[in-house]
Order: structure tokens, then sequence, then C-alpha cells
């Protein structure tokens, strides 16, 4: 993957017609499925996916202007910082809350994609078509708004302000989840193996700590270097590292510190009842902010912390 910043002119623009193309579809599929049970919404995608054709062709004209016949194929996954989105099909049953969410999240990372590429281009017609394209972005996020307002009830809007909202998961719950699951669920095995292998408190404690302190130092710099935020929205490149680092540890040293206690056996109950809170906490994280099942949600961090404890268990009694 290559950063946003290293792309050159030519590779902008050839980026901007892969996204208005894919962009355009969306919004096709939008239509299709809106169709039956809100026809005057699909209609209202059938325009802003003529709209983005319009933008492609504009894109197209330029590059063709400047750089010659040959587009690069560059799309939004090769460039680092990109949200990953969905295919429409997987969101069936279409509703109108999600149709509204995912064009708002597509509009507000085109726009700032382009206003960050205007203000990288030292062409001035490529500067102008791009701030033009971020001012039609703009206006295609407002007409998003205004679905929540003809077609969501007041008890479905919370009242909270859905960008502020967005800007908290994507750039707090999001690594914080992240760090969470990882710290908690990944020195399971070493934890329990270096108790049951030792049957000495004291020796668990301090590879437990030494494990989450490792995990969080790794998965903050991960994050950190992951994406730099000016496209995704993400935000600050360290702050979200520091989060994600920060969660990792707390996960980890939760059932470290029971083994603080002298009495192996005590400890280890103690342990397990902390890794069962820890779970649950996540599980409760997921259905809260990343709108997964709580019964999926629970299956699924369940059963993957049980079979890491499990083999830790193992691994340390053989």
């Amino acid at each position: 993957m290559r950063n946003f910043t290293e792309l050159s002119e030519r590779e902008i623009l050839a980026l901007a017609i892969s996204n208005e193309e894919e962009d355009g579809r969306i919004y096709t599929d939008f239509a299709e499925g809106l169709r039956t049970d809100y026809p005057d919404t699909a209609q209202l995608f059938v325009h802003m996916a003529q709209e983005e054709s319009d933008h492609r062709r504009q894109l197209l004209d330029m590059f063709i202007e400047k750089f010659g016949q040959h587009i690069p194929l560059i799309r939004r996954q090769d460039v680092r910082g990109f949200v990953a989105r969905k295919p429409v099909w997987q969101l069936h049953p279409l509703r109108i809350e999600t149709v509204r969410k995912t064009a708002q999240q597509m509009e507000s990372e085109t726009s700032r994609f382009y206003r960050e590429a205007a203000s990288r281009s030292t062409d001035a017609s490529i500067r102008k078509l791009l701030g033009d394209l971020a001012i039609a972005e703009d206006a295609h996020e407002h007409t998003a708004d205004e679905l929540s307002e003809r077609f969501l009830s007041d008890e479905k809007r919370t009242g909270e302000d859905d960008h502020a909202k967005r800007r908290f998961i994507l750039q707090i719950v999001q690594p914080g989840l992240v760090g969470l699951m990882d710290g908690s669920v990944s020195t399971l095995a070493p934890v329990f193996a270096a108790a049951f292998a030792t049957h000495q408190s004291w020796n668990a404690f301090l590879v437990g700590l030494a494990a989450s302190i490792g995990a969080g130092i790794s998965m903050g710099f991960a994050e950190a270097l992951s994406d730099d935020g000016k496209i995704s929205g993400r935000g600050a490149p360290l702050i979200r590292g520091l989060i994600c680092g920060l969660m990792t540890t707390l996960g980890g040293i939760g059932h470290t510190l029971p083994y603080l206690i002298g009495d192996f056996w005590t400890a280890t109950t103690v342990a397990c009842v902390v890794v069962v809170i820890e779970l649950a906490a996540i599980t409760w994280i997921r259905w809260k902010y990343m709108d997964s099942p709580p019964v999926s949600a629970a299956f699924q961090v369940g059963f993957g912390g049980a079979l890491v404890l499990v083999a830790g268990v193992l691994i340390g009694s053989s």
C-alpha cells in the first residue's frame, strides 16, 4: 500500500476517477435496493449516481488533457487511510438508516480526499477542479442528512450530533477496542502457561506484565503507522496509537494483577473471573458501538478467548 502523501498528481487523478466510478455504482445499488419501499429516495440516489458519473467525466477530461490516454488502475484499497466499505449486497435488506450512514461516510471521506488533494496540487486547473468537486461532495453529504429528517423517527435519532459520534467511534472506540481485544486475548496463553508450568504466582505475574507491556508497545506502533487519518477521518495517528497501546496493556494487565496474590489457586480463580469480565466488556462495546449482534459477538469473543486460555493451560501443564 502507498501513503496518500506519496501520490503524484497523475496518480491522484487516477484514484479520483476510480473512486467516482465505484461510488456511482454504490449509489445505483442503493437505488435498486430502495426502489420498492422508498421510490422517491431511490430516484434521489439515481440522481446522485448521475452526478458521480459527471464528476468522473470531468476528471477523465482533465487527466487526458494533462497526462494522456493511459489511466493507471489505482483503487482506494491500494492507498493507506481509506475506510473499507462493505459491498451493498452484504447490507441487504437495506434500511434507510444504514443507507444514510453509509452515504454520509462516503461523501465525508471523498470531500476530505478532494480537499487534501487540492491543497497539494501545483497545477491551477487541477486544483480548481478538485476544489469544485469537494464542494459538490459536501452537497451530497447534506442530502444524506436530509434522509434522517424525512424517514427516521425522533426515537431513532438520539439527538447527538452524528458527525461527532462518527468521529468518536473512528478515533477513540475503534483503536481502543482493537487494543483491548488483543491485550485481553493474546496474553491469556502466556500468563496461564507460565502459571500452570510453575504454580508460582509471581512468575505468572512477571510473564503477564512483560507480555502486556510488549503487546501494548507493538500494537501502539502498528496502529499509529497504519493510517495517517487524513482521508479516513480517524484522527491523529499518535493519539490513536497511544489509545490502542494503553488499551492493549490494560487488557493484559487485568488478568495479570490477580497473580500478585500469593496463593496460586486463589490467584488463578480471581484471574479467571477477570477474564470473564474482560470478554463481557469487549462484547458490550462491540454491541454498543460497532452494531454487532449481542449473541453473535458474545459467542465469537467468548469462544476465541476460551480457546486461547485452554491452549495456555494445556501448554503450561504439559
